[in-house]
């Protein structure tokens, strides 16, 4: 599949534009610093801190209308939404010329959601009994298909480090806090279980598009 996807006629531009690359890099490595301090800290809890107290009291139990709106916001992150997403999202890569950007998001999105899957039985914190819970993977997967779309636009419009980077940020908050917002209004799960989801794939997505990148580069070199 990878192989068809780069089979291109021209140089595929690269999934991570240069001048994004080294705060990309900074900020997946403060991610992850960010997953293991919240895994240390919360590793084989059952019960909220007093930062999940103050955030999931104000957040959990919406009205009706704004009940519908999160378990609408909640299918997108199970499988049957995330498959339509990510179906949505290659097609939208390929039609547009961008085929590593379609390997990152069936990738990214893969390897942020599995990251997570491990680091659940890893930490072992529950939420409502024995429900692993740290960290999201409805967020994690959120955040990383929003962090594609916003390298490939900085990508496509062109962006400099500061315009990009922020485009990146902003894309990965908006996405993560509605997902997020969705997870804790439901209880499903802690607010920092959602911000470690967010996290993972802050630090995961930029790993997984440098080598992208890199294996896309060096087959291009191979047919050379």
């Amino acid at each position: 599949m990878f192989g068809i996807l780069w089979k291109d006629r021209g140089p595929a531009p690269a999934v991570v534009p240069p001048s994004l690359r080294a705060w990309l890099g900074l900020i997946a490595v403060l991610a992850a610093l960010v997953v293991l301090g919240l895994g240390v800290l919360y590793a084989d809890a059952g019960e909220p801190g007093a930062v999940d107290e103050r955030i999931g009291t104000a957040v959990y139990g919406v009205g009706p209308s704004w009940r519908y709106v999160a378990l609408a916001t909640d299918f997108l992150g199970e499988p049957a939404g995330a498959a339509v997403l990510v179906g949505a999202a290659v097609t939208a890569c390929l039609l547009l010329r961008r085929p590593r950007a379609a390997v990152l998001v069936v990738a990214g999105a893969a390897l942020a959601v599995g990251t997570a899957t491990l680091l659940k039985s890893v930490v072992g914190r529950t939420i409502h009994g024995d429900n692993l819970s740290f960290p999201s993977g409805h967020t994690a997967f959120a955040t990383a298909l929003a962090l594609v779309a916003a390298l490939l636009a900085t990508g496509r419009l062109g962006l400099g480090r500061t315009a990009g980077t922020s485009l990146v940020l902003a894309a990965a908050l908006i996405a993560g806090a509605a997902m997020g917002w969705a997870q804790v209004a439901l209880g499903a799960h802690y607010p920092t279980d959602v911000l470690g989801g967010w996290c993972t794939a802050l630090a995961v997505v930029p790993a997984t598009a440098w080598l992208v990148d890199r294996t896309a580069d060096g087959r291009r070199r191979e047919r050379r």
